[in-house]
């Protein structure tokens, strides 16, 4: 019950306040792992070993402080820390602003202002997308990064407490920092990016089927099973293939990256994204997690009925 609570509670602060915009712990851990990526990341030695390295020096701080909360708080402080470090975990109300960002202007057709939005929230060359490109590039970022940034920060709670959510949320910066397939990083990052994949497979494939169940159910089970093997990244696929078919919509194919095209397979079934597409995937991930809370209730619940007639509520 007290992991129920914490969660309904990390949901309601990010609804009333979202993300702190000042201050906020990760923002801190990555200026830390930028030094210490600058110290460690030599082109001499071996950078396989040189990343391990400096996942554990810039994570053990932090741990050791989850730890110590996890292990050390009393109830109902435990529950009201688990609250706030999972508030600072997810990003539910931040991952919608940013979409919402990109749908306003794109509804209207002002397409350079919606390139500019997206731009800020995925890699890809916005100023070569048109409307359509725009709209797939935000679907695509709201379905995956409800998967990292809401989703798995839920799960890693539910899992292993404050430790468990903290170390997901920590590894994925970190992939996200560090886990380019390029000369810099191919090696030093590779720690990151494996133990990231690790960590996000269960919470991917339970996005995955959450999407499935609130959506166009069999096309999204459909295009999971034989689209998302094509996919190069073993845990958005399966949380991609399952939101486009879902949405009833095309999104992946061909997407224009820093001058090159990077060829990229079909996602879905269906029309081409829009405005509403983008908006569609915010409501999917949003009725996600109220889902999720609802399990979480009713669980308790029945743990709750179950825990008074074994204790003697029953005669």
């Amino acid at each position: 019950m007290a992991a129920t609570v914490a969660c309904g509670l990390a949901v309601a602060f990010d609804r009333w306040f979202g993300e702190p915009r000042r201050w906020h712990p990760l923002v801190g851990f990555g200026t830390l792992a930028g030094v210490v990526e600058r110290r460690l990341n030599q082109p001499t030695g071996s950078g396989i070993a040189r990343g391990g390295l400096a996942l554990l020096l810039v994570t053990a701080l932090p741990m050791t402080v989850a730890l110590m909360l996890q292990w050390l708080l009393p109830e109902p402080w435990l529950t009201l820390a688990g609250a706030l470090v999972l508030w600072l975990a997810m990003s539910l109300r931040g991952l919608a602003e940013h979409g919402e960002a990109v749908a306003e202007p794109l509804a209207v057709g002002a397409l350079e202002r919606a390139r500019e939005q997206v731009g800020r929230i995925v890699s890809r060359q916005a100023s070569a997308l048109d409307d359509a490109g725009v709209a797939a590039a935000a679907s695509e970022s709201m379905l995956e990064n409800g998967a990292d940034a809401v989703f798995a920060s839920l799960f890693w709670f539910l899992l292993a407490g404050i430790p468990g959510v903290v170390l997901h949320r920590l590894v994925n910066t970190l992939d996200a920092m560090w886990g380019y397939r390029n000369d810099r990083f191919l090696s030093f990052g590779r720690t990151a990016a494996r133990l990231d994949d690790l960590m996000n497979w269960v919470p991917a494939r339970l996005t995955a089927l959450t999407y499935a169940l609130l959506g166009n159910t069999t096309t999204a089970w459909r295009c999971w099973r034989s689209q998302a093997p094509g996919w190069d990244s073993p845990n958005a696929g399966p949380v991609m293939a399952a939101g486009a078919g879902a949405l009833g919509v095309t999104l992946g194919g061909p997407a224009p990256y820093a001058g090159t095209v990077k060829v990229r397979p079909i996602l879905g079934q269906g029309p081409k994204p829009d405005a509403t597409t983008v908006r569609r995937a915010i409501g999917l991930v949003t009725q996600g997690v109220w889902l999720w809370l609802l399990v979480l209730v009713l669980t308790s619940l029945l743990a709750l009925l179950a825990e008074w007639a074994v204790t003697g509520g029953v005669a």
